[in-house]
């Protein structure tokens, strides 16, 4: 058995395991067998507990999976696409576009009374407003990747469209009364437990849609490593291949924005981690391994977030960069050099 292949099945068998352990963990007890038991249909000694793992612990572990692997990919594409060790998911604005969006909507709704104002507080209405917030933003890099041939100027370009974004939400901070906030602030500290299984089959179709374009320009990115004129002397049709990477970026980043809030660090770390287990540069071994990846590390999170023990949980936001950031650092330290 090749080493990529046996690096896969540990990688498999570890979130595996971190999955188990989600599902384990939470206010009430619930014990393993009784998990598996629910999970296969079989008969359960409390129904209470079946009924724990379908409706709140299953979306939930599923949601993780789903938000790290997408924020993981997207890390990829923006790393290879940009040839930048810093870039990641949210280097276009994505993130700073739905932050817009659900702050236009929250610090809007003093402005609303009676029934529409409870309208602009439910769920879906933050979620369609952060949504909009990162197709607005997709749309004007689109634009701008259609005008523009230099890589390097697409990304300063996004930067500045993120600083942007983000004093306006400062702005409208500013102006906005404590209560309404305090909910914006909830909302960017992230969370995975808020979705539906409707929410989640949603969003599925969004990450699956995600991962079908990145599978399109897949064969293109190891010809990128090597550079943009190197890449065209391949074959390679660069503004094609630039827009599915920013498309599937959208997707990916944009959704998991839209339904988790902003989650910081993965998409940024996980991509490294991947290079520095698999000593490789090529794709077609990174791509999987960096979903799996993904998943492990916003699992694990989540994990840890939950504070096992006791009915408080951390903002996942937070934990991802204080209990993930450490680790990374202490790989690099380790390695002494960026495996890029």
């Amino acid at each position: 058995m090749s080493k990529p292949i046996t690096n896969h099945i540990l990688l498999v068998c570890v979130l595996l395991l971190s999955i188990v352990t989600s599902l384990s963990l939470g206010s009430v007890s619930i014990p393993v067998e009784d998990i598996f038991k629910s999970l296969l249909g079989l008969e359960v000694q409390n129904s209470t507990w079946e009924y724990i793992v379908f409706n709140y612990r299953l979306p939930k572990t599923l949601t993780a999976v789903l938000v790290g692997s997408g924020l993981a990919v997207s890390g990829l594409l923006m790393q290879t696409l940009f040839r930048n060790p810093l870039a990641g998911p949210y280097v276009l604005g994505l993130s700073s576009g739905a932050s817009l969006g659900v702050a236009i909507l929250i610090m809007g709704a003093s402005l609303m009374s009676g029934f529409i104002g409870d309208m602009m507080f439910s769920k879906w209405a933050i979620i369609l407003a952060s949504s909009a917030g990162s197709l607005l933003v997709m749309l004007v890099v689109l634009s701008t990747a259609q005008r523009v041939k230099d890589t390097m100027t697409l990304l300063i370009i996004g930067l500045m469209v993120a600083s942007l974004t983000s004093a306006v939400v400062s702005v409208l901070a500013y102006f906005s009364s404590s209560e309404n906030l305090q909910l914006y602030v909830f909302w960017s500290f992230g969370s995975l437990g808020n979705l539906s299984w409707e929410e989640v089959g949603i969003f599925s179709l969004c990450w699956l849609i995600g991962i079908c374009f990145t599978v399109m320009c897949l064969k293109n990115l190891n010809a990128l490593l090597l550079g943009e004129n190197y890449a065209k002397s391949m074959g390679v049709n660069l503004k094609r291949n630039r827009l599915l990477i920013i498309l599937a970026t959208s997707l990916l980043a944009g959704s998991a924005t839209a339904f988790a809030g902003p989650i910081a660090f993965v998409g940024l770390a996980v991509p490294h981690l991947i290079r520095q287990v698999l000593q490789s540069k090529d794709h077609r071994l990174l791509f999987p391994s960096v979903i799996i990846g993904g998943a492990i590390l916003m699992v694990t999170c989540d994990v840890i977030a939950q504070l096992p023990g006791n009915e408080n949980t951390l903002p996942i936001n937070a934990v991802t960069s204080i209990f993930g950031a450490p680790v990374v650092i202490w790989l690099l330290l380790r390695k002494r050099k960026l495996n890029f």
